[in-house]
């Protein structure tokens, strides 16, 4: 049974660890190929501009919480109001749900790592090789297992031994990894107009969808709204300054999804002859399109290697995270140690995962409402439940428990430069723009309109 909360040894092992669960799948696939969508250039200036804002004013928040209320989100929002207890159950469902389907894409990853490892760069580059591996039946729960064992034995660890540690290793290496294999990519010949592409803004490419695609995109590349980033602040030593922990975090953040487009536009630029629809979406973008493009280049089974190693670790620190966000909330609300509620978690994780993998396979004729269960999961979890929780954190805030709260916790180690910029956006700005993510995730999710 734990006596007394433990906390991050210092702001370096919080920040690498806050970034850890913010830097995942979402940055290195998902950024990209809505990078390459909505315009390249355009795309990254509002995400960047909304980033240091809207992203800012929200990680502030949420961490604030965690280390003001010293629990988890499970019981967070009642100690800060108890007739929003509510919101911190529902806070808690998200990591609930994300969870196993997270940890069964991590154990696609750990295949394809494997896979590129020992040299069949050609066989993962045939057209239907992703399809017939995640319909089969074993051969997914082997690599899904093995990935959600080693999520599990790190949380075990908690947060000194498992968390931080995993990330002081994790986190530069995998920054290590990005920059290099950026560098390799856009000295390819024919990557500068892929590069152009991304780098440069054209104000033909703004639009409403490119706002809501980038500002969609916020939520899932820094893990706002998932309990994760309340969860965390609650490990956060009171001697360290909020603001400029959060201002890190981003950076680590925001760079590495940079980097990660300027990785894979100009590579797959390279590849199709400079055709941006041959950067897809979702699954096929990683698991068919890239190992298409390693398989055309020199060198394509060290380049391809690194990368789903890259991956690999965005996955397991991110995956950390959810299921620690869970454990967390076990831990307050039973008083049980932290073994058995991490070994919980396991099994459910392991229940619901195996579900989805056979939901691509011998259970491929079961729906739910027209989705298989991942991405029933999926959109529950990302379209309906985050963006929710997010717009009611910024109304408890904002209107119940009042700014001053969040900013007096803030303030604890130095004044809070964004004060009043903070109050406007988290009571009128903040609240409204998520609203229309809610309503543009959930029209985007029932096929009515597509970002």
């Amino acid at each position: 049974m734990e006596e007394t909360r433990s906390t991050f040894k210092g702001k370096l092992g919080f920040i690498l660890a806050a970034a850890g669960s913010a830097v995942g799948l979402g940055n290195l696939w998902r950024f990209p190929y809505l990078a390459a969508k909505y315009g390249g250039g355009m795309f990254l200036l509002v995400y960047i501009i909304l980033a240091v804002t809207f992203g800012f004013v929200l990680m502030v928040t949420e961490i604030a919480i965690g280390r003001k209320t010293q629990l988890s989100p499970l019981k967070a929002f009642e100690a800060l109001n108890k007739k929003w207890k509510w919101l911190g159950a529902l806070a808690t469902v998200v990591p609930v749900l994300i969870f196993p389907y997270y940890c069964l894409i991590g154990g696609w990853v750990t295949k394809y790592a494997g896979v590129m490892l020992i040299g069949q760069v050609k066989e993962a580059a045939q057209d239907g090789f992703f399809g017939n591996y995640i319909s089969s039946t074993a051969d997914p729960l082997v690599w899904f297992l093995l990935f959600i064992i080693a999520t599990t034995l790190v949380v075990v660890f908690g947060v000194n031994n498992g968390i931080e540690k995993l990330s002081r290793v994790l986190m530069p290496a995998l920054l290590i990894l990005t920059v290099a294999l950026s560098i390799y990519v856009v000295t390819r010949k024919g990557a500068m107009e892929g590069v152009k592409y991304y780098l440069l803004p054209n104000i033909k490419d703004l639009s409403v969808k490119t706002f809501l695609a980038a500002l969609g995109q916020l939520f899932y590349s820094m893990s706002l709204a998932m309990g994760i980033m309340i969860t965390y602040g609650s490990y956060f030593s009171k001697e360290e300054h909020i603001e400029k922990a959060t201002r890190h975090i981003e950076i680590f953040d925001t760079a590495i999804a940079f980097l990660a487009g300027l990785m894979i536009i100009p590579a797959v630029f390279v590849f199709s002859g400079g055709d941006k629809e041959a950067l897809g979406t979702g699954p096929s973008l990683m698991f068919v399109t890239l190992p298409k493009v390693f398989n055309s280049m020199p060198g394509g089974r060290i380049i391809g290697s690194a990368f789903f190693i890259l991956v690999l670790f965005a996955a397991i620190t991110s995956s950390v995270s959810i299921m620690e966000a869970i454990v967390s909330g076990l831990i307050d609300a039973f008083n049980i140690t932290r073994n058995k509620a991490t070994v919980f978690v396991a099994i459910f994780g392991i229940l619901v995962g195996i579900a989805c993998s056979f939901g691509f396979g011998i259970w491929s004729d079961f729906t739910i409402f027209g989705f298989d269960i991942l991405d029933f999961l999926d959109f529950v979890s990302n379209s309906i439940l985050l963006p929710f929780v997010g717009m009611m954190t910024c109304i408890i805030v904002g209107f119940v428990i009042k700014p001053d709260a969040i900013i007096s916790e803030v303030e604890l180690n130095g004044p809070f430069t964004m004060k009043k910029f903070y109050i406007a956006m988290v009571k009128w700005v903040a609240p409204i723009f998520i609203f229309a993510i809610l309503v543009s995730s959930i029209l985007q999710g029932i096929g009515i309109l597509t970002i």
